[in-house]
Formats: structure tokens, sequence, C-alpha cells
């Protein structure tokens, strides 16, 4: 269980947030005598039905629904999971990133054999766990204090899937970009191993990060837009795949009504992706 702390609460100002905010006081703010402002500590705003982690009055990371904690509430969430439609029952997967935790616990719940490993770099981040309703570590969940990228450096893991959800205050995180991050990512991966990747933010910075995806994962990538928000998701795979066969159409039907998902929307914009990106390199 994480250490509690202290926090203060005041009524959200934002019209988008009738709640309160909860921001969790450091021992470090009392001495210091710091704002939030300054300080970009991870904060709680509550309405009556969602619980939201925020960085910014701007930037939502992470949201939970209160009557059902385990949801995916956020779009980009839902669709990540379309890796399972590359590997139905993955043993081991890494998350870099924890914010609220929605997809490791949605994984907990509905992949029970499944090892579930979560790297995150902010301390502040993971002292609300239980406030998101994690579980308690155990031998299928684990949450690793640390630096994405040097865990992927130093680890001799193999994992079945890498899903990376990282940012800074202005988008998806520099550091991925600026170093061997990816390619790792490409060598700890199984032979049928998944790679997704949540671009958010600033949207000059995905350049370096497409150009060092593309030069672990060659042309094995689809790049989808959610159309719901400002995200994009980036599907890399250790080797070729197809997205058309009846046997993936059968899978994305059966996923949807196993996990209340709409699997065979995700296959199909896969696919068109796929597909436009064959195109673009052929021109």
């Amino acid at each position: 269980m994480s250490k509690k702390r202290d926090h203060r609460e005041i009524e959200s100002p934002w019209l988008f947030g009738a709640g309160s905010i909860r921001e969790f006081v450091h021992p470090s703010d009392r001495e210091q005598g710091g704002t939030r402002q300054k300080r970009k500590r991870p904060f709680i705003l509550e309405s009556g039905s969602e619980r939201h982690l925020l960085f910014s009055h701007d930037s939502v990371q992470s949201s939970m629904r209160l009557d059902d904690p385990t949801a995916l509430t956020c779009e980009y969430t839902r669709r990540m999971m379309a890796f399972l439609l590359f590997n139905q029952e993955p043993q081991h997967i890494l998350m870099v990133g924890l914010g609220g935790g929605s997809i490791p616990k949605f994984c907990y719940r509905h992949l029970p054999r499944t090892r579930i490993t979560t790297v995150e770099i902010d301390a502040d981040v993971i002292a609300l766990r239980d406030e998101f309703l994690l579980p308690f570590d155990d031998d299928r969940f684990e949450v690793v204090h640390a630096d994405g990228v040097r865990y992927l450096a130093q680890t001799k893991e193999l994992f079945d899937v890498v899903l990376v959800d990282a940012f800074d205050h202005e988008g998806v995180a520099p550091a991925l970009a600026a170093s061997d991050f990816y390619r790792h990512a490409a060598e700890r991966l199984t032979e049928d191993g998944v790679f997704v990747l949540n671009l958010s933010g600033e949207p000059t910075r995905y350049d370096a990060h497409l150009q060092r995806i593309h030069d672990a994962f060659g042309s094995r990538t689809a790049l989808v837009e959610v159309s719901s928000g400002e995200n994009e998701l980036l599907f890399a795979f250790k080797r070729d795949r197809r997205f058309d066969t009846p046997a993936k159409v059968q899978l994305a039907n059966d996923l949807k009504r196993t996990l209340g998902l709409e699997f065979p929307r995700y296959l199909r914009l896969l696919g068109i992706a796929a597909r436009d990106q064959e195109a673009e390199l052929g021109a």
C-alpha cells in the first residue's frame, strides 16, 4: 500500500469540472512554502461521478468512474487495448507511465493469467495509487518506481506487450526519443510482441519519436488518430502482421463480446492505417 499523504481541498474553479480539487501536500511544501503551479505536482479533481488526475487545469492525465473503477473512461485507453487482437493471452505486459492506472487495472481484472508491471518515474503519482483503487502489488501486479528509459535498458525480462503512456507537462516525454528507449523496447519484445505508444501534447515533438520507432521497428507500424481527443496511437510489431483475415475479424467480434470494447472498429482503423502507410512508402 502506498504511503498516505495529507491533502487540502478546495472547490473547483473550472466550468468543465464542477466538484472539488484535492492537492496532496508534500513535507517539502511546508518547508519551502511552494505552490502547485511551480512544482507541477499531480492533483485530483473529483465530480459527483468521476475522479481525475491532473497536472494542470487544461490537461487531464487520467479519469476513473466512481461507480465502475476498472472501466476505461478515456477513448485512447480503450483503443490501446487493441493489442489483444495480436496476442489474446499475453504472459507479461510492461506499461511505462502509471497515471491513474486505468489500463493496468483493466488488464489485472480481465486478463487473469497475465503479469502486469508498470514503471512510473514520479513518486507523487505513485503516492495516489490508492485514490485510484489500484490493486496491491502481488505475483501478477507490480508498480515500480523507476525511470522507464533506464528500466528498459537494464531489464533482462521479455514482454509480450509494451504500452507507453509517458508525458511531461507539454506532451509525450522527449527523453524517450533522446535515448535508445525504442530500440530497447523492440529488443525486449517476444517474437509476437506488440508495442503501443500514446502520442499527445505538443505535435512538434512527434517526428523525433516516429523516426526512432521507425529505426527500431522498420515499416511494421500503424498510426491511428483518436477522434474524441488530441491523441494518436502508434502500434508497432515485432514481425509483420495481417489485419484483414477472417480469423482476425472473428477474434475482434469475440473480444467485443467478452470485454465490451469496439474491437471490430479498432481492427478496421488499424488496417486502414497500415494500408495508408504502405501506399505512402510505395509512392
